[in-house]
C-alpha cells in the first residue's frame, strides 16, 4: 500500500511523535510505501496569537499542503496522528476532496475536553464530557491556563461539532486503548462502531533486561497529571538505600531538581533517547507510572514490558486494564504517596516474586506488542477504512 501518515509534532516531544516515528518504520519494513508530511509546534512563538487561533480552527494552509500531497502522491488512504493545532481538522476535509479515506489515531481525549485529559486542578474531571459546548473549560482556563487560548479550543470542537466534522469526514477511529476509554468516545459523541482498539507497539523488539540495576525507574513528562508530586511524597517515606531513577523534562522539573538534593536516592536524569530509556529500563528492578489521569497508553508501559520490566501503575482508567495486578506488575491507589511506598517496598524487598513478574511482562509483550501483531492489526484497520469509501 501506499499511505500518507501526518503528524503536528509537540513542542516537548512524548509518545505521540515515537508512535508516529515507529508505525512509519513499521510500515516500511514491511514493504509499504509512506509518505510522510509533519508540522512542529516549534513555529508557535513565530505566529502571534491571531493566527494561532485561526489555524487551530481552520487551518488554510495545512489544507494545500494536504490536497497538493495526495494529488502528486496518490496515496490509497490518509493516516492522521495529532492534528492539533497546527494541521487543524480542515486537513480532513482536504482528504475527502482528494478521494482520500481517512485515519484517525486517538492518543487523548482532545476530541471531548479541551485540555485532552478529563483532568483539572489535581483531580480528574468530566465537566465536559458528553456537553456540546465545553464552557466549563474555558470558565476554568483548562488549556495553558488560559481563558482566551481555552476558548479557542472550545470554539474549535464546538465549530466541528456543528459541522459534522468527527462524523462525517473520518472513516475509522484507531485508540490504544481499552473498553474504558471506548465508553468515553462514545459518551463524547465519537462514532464508536468506527472505533479500533489497536494498543501501541514495540519495533524493533530492544529484548529483554537483566533487570540487575537495583532502583525504580520513572520516564515521562514531569507534570502534575503524571502523579510527580505523588512520587516523589512516596520517595521521602521510603528508608535510604532506594533508588529512584526520573528520565524526563517538563513543567515540574524544578520539584524534581529539588528533591534529588535532599534526597541521596533520588536521581534526576534528565531526558534520554529512546536506546538510553531502554538500556535503563532493562535494568530497572520495576517501572513506575503513577499518573492521575486516565491515560490513553503510555508507551513507556508498552516499552516496559519489551524488556521485561515490571509495572507499579495507578489504578486510574486504561492503566488498570493493561496491567494485571500481581501478574506483569502491582497497582496502587491513585495520588496515594503512602500506598505507593508500601507497593515499592514490597518490589524491592521480593526479588522472587519480581522475577516472575518480568516473566509474564515479557510474555504479554510478545503475545500483544510485537510489530508482526501490530502490522497486522494496522492492517485491518486500514481495510475497514478502505471499505468504509467503497460503500
Amino acid at each position: 500500500m501506499k499511505l500518507l501518515l501526518c503528524h503536528n509534532h509537540y513542542q516537548q516531544a512524548g509518545g505521540e511523535d515515537e508512535v508516529f516515528a515507529a508505525e512509519s518504520a513499521l510500515l516500511e519494513s514491511f514493504g509499504h510505501q509512506v509518505v510522510r508530511y509533519a508540522v512542529h509546534n516549534d513555529r508557535i512563538p513565530e505566529m502571534g496569537r491571531a493566527r494561532l487561533a485561526t489555524d487551530t480552527l481552520w487551518s488554510r494552509e495545512s489544507h494545500h499542503h494536504v490536497r497538493r500531497l495526495i494529488r502528486r502522491e496518490r496515496p490509497d488512504l490518509v493516516h492522521f496522528y495529532n492534528t492539533f493545532p497546527l494541521l487543524s481538522p480542515s486537513v480532513y476535509y482536504a482528504a475527502r476532496a482528494e478521494g482520500c479515506p481517512v485515519v484517525q489515531s486517538l492518543h487523548n481525549y482532545r476530541l471531548l475536553c479541551p485540555n485532552a485529559l478529563f483532568y483539572r486542578a489535581g483531580r480528574i474531571c468530566e465537566d465536559c464530557l458528553g456537553k456540546f459546548v465545553p464552557w466549563n473549560a474555558v470558565l476554568h482556563k483548562c488549556y495553558r491556563d488560559d481563558r482566551a487560548a481555552s476558548a479557542v479550543v472550545a470554539t474549535m470542537l464546538v465549530g466541528h461539532r456543528l459541522l459534522g466534522t468527527w462524523k462525517r469526514t473520518v472513516d475509522i477511529y484507531v485508540a490504544g486503548m481499552t473498553e474504558f476509554a471506548r465508553e468515553k468516545f462514545r459518551a463524547g459523541g465519537i462514532p464508536v462502531d468506527r472505533l479500533v482498539l489497536k494498543p501501541n507497539f514495540v519495533f524493533p523488539d530492544p529484548g529483554e533486561g537483566e533487570g540487575d540495576g537495583g532502583y525504580a525507574l520513572f520516564a515521562g513528562r514531569l507534570t502534575s497529571e503524571k502523579g510527580v508530586a505523588t512520587l516523589l511524597e512516596a520517595w521521602e517515606r521510603l528508608p535510604e538505600g532506594r533508588s529512584l531513577l526520573v528520565l524526563g523534562d517538563g513543567p515540574m522539573a524544578p520539584e524534581v531538581e529539588q528533591a534529588a538534593a535532599r534526597h541521596p536516592g533520588i536521581k534526576w536524569l534528565g531526558r534520554k533517547t529512546l536506546d538510553e530509556t531502554y538500556a535503563l529500563l532493562g535494568r530497572a528492578a520495576f517501572l513506575i507510572c503513577p499518573s492521575q489521569w486516565y491515560e490513553a497508553m503510555p508507551r513507556i508501559l508498552v516499552d516496559s514490558f519489551a524488556v521485561g520490566t515490571p509495572v507499579l501503575a495507578s489504578d486510574v482508567g486504561a492503566m488498570a486494564d493493561f496491567v494485571h495486578d500481581g501478574l506483569e506488575g502491582l497497582h496502587f491507589r491513585t495520588g496515594d504517596a503512602d500506598h505507593l511506598a508500601e507497593r515499592a517496598s514490597w518490589l524491592f524487598d521480593h526479588p522472587d516474586e519480581r522475577s516472575k513478574m518480568r516473566a509474564a511482562a515479557r510474555a504479554e509483550y510478545l503475545d500483544r506488542y510485537t510489530a508482526e501483531k501490530n502490522h497486522e492489526m494496522l492492517m485491518d484497520v486500514y481495510r475497514r477504512a478502505l471499505a468504509r469509501w467503497d460503500r
